[in-house]
């Protein structure tokens, strides 16, 4: 978990710091627009309802999203893994970390669901 903890720390502390200095320009290249996407996804998927915690980030498949999609998303996708994908959670419980097997089922997890289900695109 502290390496996925790590990521998302700089990416947030990034967007923060961007965000503030895109207050004042409308003109910003393509890397500096990514990372105010994924920041604002980060940021939505971590207002998290209480007691629900989400198991781990979904590293930059959300940014294709409207913001307001992902709470839906959210409650949508951890019912979707609960149900068809147990095996993946307690996996990660039990290791305490991802491993590149367990990163790489639950990334095919992410687009098949994806796959499957419509939500507003930005």
């Amino acid at each position: 978990m502290k390496q996925v903890a790590g990521s998302m720390k700089l990416e947030l502390a990034q967007f923060r710091e961007v965000a503030a200095f895109a207050q004042f320009g409308s003109d910003l290249d393509a890397s500096t627009r990514q990372l105010l996407v994924r920041g604002a996804a980060l940021t939505e998927i971590l207002k998290q309802k209480q007691n629900s915690p989400i198991a781990v980030p979904l590293q930059g498949y959300l940014d294709p999203l409207d913001p307001k999609e992902i709470s839906r998303f959210e409650s949508l996708f951890v019912k979707h893994i609960e149900t068809n994908h147990q095996h993946l959670l307690d996996t990660i419980a039990r290791e305490n970390q991802l491993s590149e097997e367990t990163e790489k089922s639950l990334r095919t997890a992410i687009e098949d669901f994806l796959a499957a289900n419509e939500f507003k695109k930005r």
